[in-house]
């Protein structure tokens, strides 16, 4: 059964989904650096140590994934509320829809930019143009909502 103003929600968990991937990608690569990284001589005796000191540890392009997957819980967490917000409402179809897409296809670009190639300007114009359209949806649940 499809409910109106629900169609918001599948790029939502599309993200969710995203999300996960990073996190599986982030281990699937950290773990077999702290195993080879001379200055961790037992990943099993680390104590107390953070994310980002592990990181200072391990080879770089193995803690952009780490980053990335950080990033996801930054922006996205508004993504998600306005989501949630505009399927409430009964405004999570058409354009809204639309746009909750093209969010989530640009952090999943983003994701893919900074776990790879890691190139700064091409992550701030994902970055920057997700920022643009999570406005967009943000603006219109203002409209519906004080309006």
């Amino acid at each position: 059964t499809h409910m109106i103003g629900m169609e918001i929600l599948a790029p939502a968990v599309a993200l969710m989904i995203w999300t996960m991937v990073m996190w599986v990608w982030m281990y699937a690569t950290r773990i077999p650096a702290m195993s080879k990284s001379p200055d961790i001589d037992s990943p099993a005796k680390l104590v107390g140590t953070t994310g980002a000191g592990l990181g200072s540890k391990l080879p770089e392009n193995g803690n952009w994934k780490a980053d990335n997957y950080n990033h996801l819980h930054e922006a996205p967490t508004l993504f998600y509320a306005v989501a949630i917000v505009l399927a409430i409402l009964g405004q999570g179809d058409g354009m809204n829809a639309f746009l909750a897409w093209i969010y989530t296809g640009l952090r999943v670009a983003h994701s893919l930019v900074q776990a790879t190639a890691n190139r700064v300007m091409v992550r701030f114009v994902l970055f920057a143009l997700s920022s643009v359209v999570l406005i967009a949806l943000i603006v219109h649940a203002a409209m519906i909502v004080f309006v």
